[in-house]
């Protein structure tokens, strides 16, 4: 199994051993940027109440290497795991980062989920610490920890935080030869909608393989500006947006939360580039009509999108009406987060072609710190064209599961990580393949013994007329074990169950179009954007035994 786990950090008949790093810990790399970005913009913060803050390189690095310090005088080494019970915020970032330092491990809490799943992690990983702000202690306390608790928070009237961090000597640098590439250095839990969570374990050399490929990829560097508007808990706005700007010297604007009104606006404000975004707040986006805004954000180049399923029809409405790219990738928390993007530099015609000619927007080609396939069950390469599961192997793959020997074992049963999810690949021109996702293996309807890929089915729902949001679900049947559901968010009153079914009937065949449609106010996603389908299959429990015909 280890050797199987040890293989799936391959690529290119490389060992991640020899792959290139341009520094060897994050520690060496805090020094660096200390030393010459100084007085920079580093990040820039608005809390909810649109108050603005910023902290430049020297200032933020200062701040981290005395909380590093403030974790060691409360028994925190190198190897040590620190839980984080915190959200959008700066202090979330010093408290990555001094942990990174030190050669710690992060494990940030997602405080949107239940305190049963909040216990479990941190009965599971065991941390030394937890970092938790004010509104989170009540919480870490009635999920019975015994770690002794740090409570971090600059915006409360308590001063004792700030003043416990002015008490402390920046932590020392790090040897110039010390390798902490290995270490251990954030664990994520997964989100899976049904059994216990998993931990993905990440290490050092994980961000920098990542946020140095996403640095080349999109032209990232010490002049560039990004900005987050997801969740600080998951690898895309950690990640994605703090530690690949801060590898290259670039700047954040961080958001407290996302808001529909203020996103155009502040790229205009702050002079942003680039954007990491879930499809779910395209949609929001385009609800919002902020085609205004959108002309006065001048320096905006593209958007990252991916973590979730897009749709054609909602790609092609976004990309049209506010006139801005969309770059669709894809990952996934074992793999840092991207492993494929669409070239930033394709002609519209070409751009156009791999994202709409196939009935799902492409996710585009694997980058170059890994490789991608795709297999059939037994590990097996399949015909180009042909669907099967995506795998992924290189030095940006996860360490493993955390304490989790059978998921590694299912996992990287074949020297690759398998993904889980469903797609196919298409050769291009330029002689690269182009990935294409077409939903969860385990999300996949089984009608009569025929799959059928929800995301297929989300594109026509999503088009019909009324139909301001929809997806798919497999419910339970009698008859074909399972039968295909529609859960929609109507546009307007006018809408019929009549009207959808007819519109999926005409572009898609009987047994895949839906016979049920139930209306909502709101789709089932996790807080980074993936649908729970499973979590609503109940609301069709009354068409179990219905007989539909064509």
């Amino acid at each position: 199994m280890m050797d199987h786990l040890h293989a799936g950090r391959f690529a290119h008949g490389r060992s991640p051993e020899t792959v290139e790093q341009s520094f060897l810990s994050w520690g060496a790399l805090m020094r660096h940027r200390d030393a010459t970005s100084l007085e920079q913009p580093w990040l820039i913060y608005y809390a909810d109440n649109g108050v603005r803050s910023s902290w430049s390189y020297s200032v933020f690095i200062d701040v981290s290497r005395r909380l590093a310090t403030l974790l060691t005088q409360h028994g925190v080494r190198r190897g040590h795991r620190v839980a984080i019970a915190s959200h959008n915020h700066p202090d979330t970032i010093l408290a990555y980062f001094a942990c990174w330092y030190l050669g710690a491990c992060a494990v940030p809490l997602n405080m949107t989920e239940d305190d049963q799943r909040i216990a479990y992690i941190l009965e599971e990983c065991r941390p030394t610490v937890v970092l938790s702000r004010v509104d989170y202690c009540d919480r870490i306390a009635a999920s019975g920890t015994t770690s002794p608790v740090i409570v971090m928070d600059t915006d409360t009237n308590d001063p004792s935080f700030y003043e416990a961090i002015r008490g402390c000597d920046p932590a020392p640098w790090p040897d110039a030869d010390s390798d902490m590439r290995w270490d251990d250095c954030m664990i994520v839990y997964t989100s899976g909608t049904t059994g216990k969570p998993k931990g993905v374990v990440l290490i050092q050399q994980n961000l920098f393989v990542d946020g140095e490929m996403i640095n080349a990829w999109h032209g990232i560097d010490a002049s560039t500006r990004m900005m987050c508007v997801l969740p600080v808990h998951h690898v895309n706005g950690a990640l994605v947006t703090h530690a690949t700007p801060f590898i290259a010297g670039a700047s954040v604007v961080l958001h407290r939360k996302f808001s529909p009104s203020k996103f155009f606006a502040t790229i205009a404000a702050e002079q942003v580039h680039i954007v990491s975004v879930v499809p779910t707040l395209l949609a929001v986006l385009l609800e919002a009509n902020v085609v205004e805004q959108r002309a006065a954000a001048t320096t905006l180049r593209h958007i990252i999108c991916g973590a979730g399923p897009l749709t054609c029809e909602l790609a092609e409405r976004f990309t049209s009406t506010l006139s801005t790219r969309i770059i669709h990738g894809y990952g996934l928390s074992e793999t840092t987060c991207y492993s494929s993007f669409l070239p930033i530099d394709l002609s519209e015609s070409d751009y156009r072609h791999w994202m709409y000619d196939y009935g799902f927007p492409s996710i585009g080609t694997d980058v170059p710190c890994n490789e991608m396939a795709i297999h059939d069950a037994h590990g097996n390469a399949v015909p180009d064209g042909d669907r099967g599961e995506i795998v992924i192997r290189g030095a940006n793959v996860m360490r493993g599961y955390d304490n989790n020997d059978k998921a590694n074992e299912e996992a990287f049963a074949f020297g690759w990580f398998r993904s889980g999810d469903e797609g196919f690949r298409v050769m291009g021109e330029d002689g690269r393949y182009y990935y294409f996702i077409t939903g969860r293996l385990k999300e996949l309807i089984i009608r009569g013994g025929v799959n059928l890929a929800p995301l297929e089915i989300d594109e026509v729902i999503s088009r019909a007329p009324g139909v301001k949001a929809g997806i798919c679900v497999g419910f339970e049947h009698a008859m074909f074990g399972e039968e295909v559901g529609a859960l929609v968010i109507p546009s307007g009153p006018d809408i019929t169950e009549e009207a959808v079914l007819a519109f999926c009937r005409e572009h898609l065949p009987f047994h895949k179009a839906p016979k049920v449609v139930v209306f909502t106010d709101a789709l089932p996603v996790t807080s980074t954007g993936k649908y729970q389908r499973n979590s609503v299959k109940h609301v069709f429990a009354e068409w179990k035994n219905t007989q539909f015909r064509a």
